[in-house]
This record gives structure tokens, sequence and C-alpha cells, in this order.
């Protein structure tokens, strides 16, 4: 596959802010690893070898009989009898960390919130939950949400600045001021209103904050295709009888889309950083999901472990971070001063 010129000298951009370009692989290895959370922390087994027969109880539930049990329900595999009939003709592969999100640890040392111990190498919350297992799950929630809400909002901001910017007028005014009035609503407060309205799920909340997410591309686009619907080309493709769509596609769009990628990052930095606010007061995502704005609402209400406030801040701040060190880097390989080559 051939670039073009141009997509290799922002290739070169890129490389060359060396910042940026790490974060970008130490991000994807976390979000990998993350997109596995269920092969690194999980309250069932990875493999199990049981009479010469073997089972994966992570992608398949066993009732307890099948392990010589007296149990019709699936086999709980922490519990010392599961495990006892299962060492007698086999054995266990336990992820890493033999915690789920939600596993309650019944045998700590002390009460919850207990401080960490080599059973539970970050301590657990003020429910006995494994907080490493809650932070991994809560990291990918978090940017699956955060990259979700991005690729909304952009696509319905993009075609709302195109279709201003391409055809102006009365649309592009009309639009404008609507624009304007939507952006100036305290949109925190409103979010607060419809998140207490609203069942919390993945999905309500991800519609509640696409309400205002989208607004924040739609004046660099249009103000791209303002400037580009002057230039010769389009007029001869105008003059030619191309349909404005296709014109707005195939050569409007391309240039308003170097705005819009500088920008995406930051927008998936703004989008993680809502729904961690909202968790944090108790308005996001339902009760018992793994989430880092809860992380931190425990934290903040347990001075006394201080082992949960320092995970919800370290593992927000590095996510953060390293998306902002990668806005940066896409910034300067877009921008036509930089010529690091």
């Amino acid at each position: 596959m051939s670039f073009s010129p141009i997509t290799r000298r922002r290739f070169a951009q890129f490389r060359a802010n060396k910042r940026g370009f790490w974060s970008l692989w130490v991000f994807l290895t976390l979000f990998v690893l993350a997109l596995s959370a269920d092969f690194i922390a999980n309250d069932k087994p990875l493999l199990v070898k049981f009479e010469g027969a073997f089972y994966a109880p992570i992608f398949k539930s066993y009732p307890e009989t099948v392990f010589g049990g007296d149990f019709e329900t699936e086999a709980a595999y922490r519990d010392p009898f599961v495990k006892e009939l299962i060492g007698e003709s086999g054995w266990i592969v336990w992820p890493p960390i033999r915690y789920s999100y939600d596993t309650i640890n019944y045998n700590l040392p002390q009460p919850a919130p207990s401080p960490p111990t080599r059973d539970n190498i970050i301590g657990t919350d003020d429910q006995g939950r494994d907080v490493a297992a809650r932070v991994i799950y809560g990291f990918r929630i978090s940017v699956l949400f955060g990259l979700t809400l991005t690729l909304i909002s952009s696509v319905i901001g993009v075609t709302a600045g195109a279709f201003q910017g391409f055809y102006g007028g009365w649309l592009d005014l009309v639009m404008q001021r609507l624009t304007e009035i939507w952006s100036s609503l305290p949109s925190l407060y409103i979010l607060i209103i419809f998140s207490a309205m609203f069942v919390p799920s993945f999905w309500t909340l991800l519609f509640i904050l696409l309400l205002f997410s989208w607004v924040s591309l739609v004046d660099v686009v249009r103000a791209e295709f303002l400037r580009t619907r002057n230039f010769d080309y389009v007029r001869a493709a105008n003059a030619l009888g191309v349909s404005s769509l296709t014109i707005m596609r195939r050569h409007v769009l391309p240039n308003a889309m170097v705005a819009t990628m500088t920008l995406m990052p930051f927008i998936l930095t703004g989008s993680i950083t809502a729904l961690t606010s909202l968790d944090f007061l108790g308005l996001g995502l339902p009760p018992g999901s793994a989430s880092l704005g809860e992380l931190l609402a425990q934290g903040k209400n347990n001075l006394q472990a201080p082992w949960l406030g320092i995970a919800g801040f370290v593992s927000l701040a590095m996510m953060l971070s390293l998306l902002t060190f990668i806005g940066e880097a896409v910034r300067d390989a877009f921008d036509p001063r930089k010529t690091n080559l």
C-alpha cells in the first residue's frame, strides 16, 4: 500500500514527536490489555482439567455436578470445596488476578476497605472488591465509552458544520444561532438533571453526553467549508454539474478532516473526563459497574484507605496524559508549518 507524499510527511512529523509517538504505543498496549480484561482478572478459571476432560469456564458455564458436586447451579470455583473436588482429579489454570470487577473477597485480613496484600495487590474497596480488577475493567469501559462518543459526535458535528459552511446563507445563519444558543446552555447542570431522570446505563449516558459533545467540531468544519467552497476546483466541479453532496464528500471534506483529526484526541479526553465526573457524582454508570469515577468517590469517602484514591488518580492521570500527548503529536503532524522530516 503506497501513501501520498503529504501522508508520508505527516507520518514522519508524528514520529518526530517522540513523546506522542511512544505515548501512542503505550496507550495501545494498555488498551489491548484492557480489552483482554476477562483473561487477566476473573473469578473463573481459564482452563480446567477434570478426569481427563478439559473445560473452559471463562467461555461456558458448568454446573457444580460436572466436577462431582451436589448443586446444579454454576460452580463457584473460588469455593475451597470446589477447588478440592477438581484438585483430586485434575488441575486449574487461573488468570493472573483471581477476581472480576464485582467479585467480593470474603476472606479479608481486616474489614473492607482492606490494604494491599499478596491476594489483592492494590487492596480492596469498601465492598471488598479487588481494586486492581476494577481499575482494569474501568479503564476498558472508559476508553470504549470515550471512543464511541467521540466517533458519533464527530460524525454529527462534521455533518452539521459541512452543510452550514457549504450552503451558507440563511441555513448557515439559522444553524449558527441555534448552535450558539445550544452551546451556551449550562451543560453540566442539564447532564446532572437528565442523569437523575433516566435509569443509568452505558447507552443512556452516551445519548445524554452526545447532546452537547457534537458542538465542538461544528465551528472548525464550518470554517473549512466556507473557505474551500470558493476554490477554483470546487467551482469547476459545480459548473460541470457534479452534485453538491459529491463535491462536499470528495473535494471539500478531506480539507476539513485535517482539523477534525487534530481535535479528535482532545474530544476523546473530554468524553472520558465527562463520564468520570458523572460517576464521581453518583450519576453515571449503574451501581456496581467498574468505574474510575466511582473509585475516586470511594477514595474521597474513605480517607483512611489512601490506596483507593491513589489507584483512581494514577490510572486516570496516566490515561488522560497519554491521550493529550497523542493529541499534541497529531496536531504537529497536520500542522503545515512543521517540517521535522
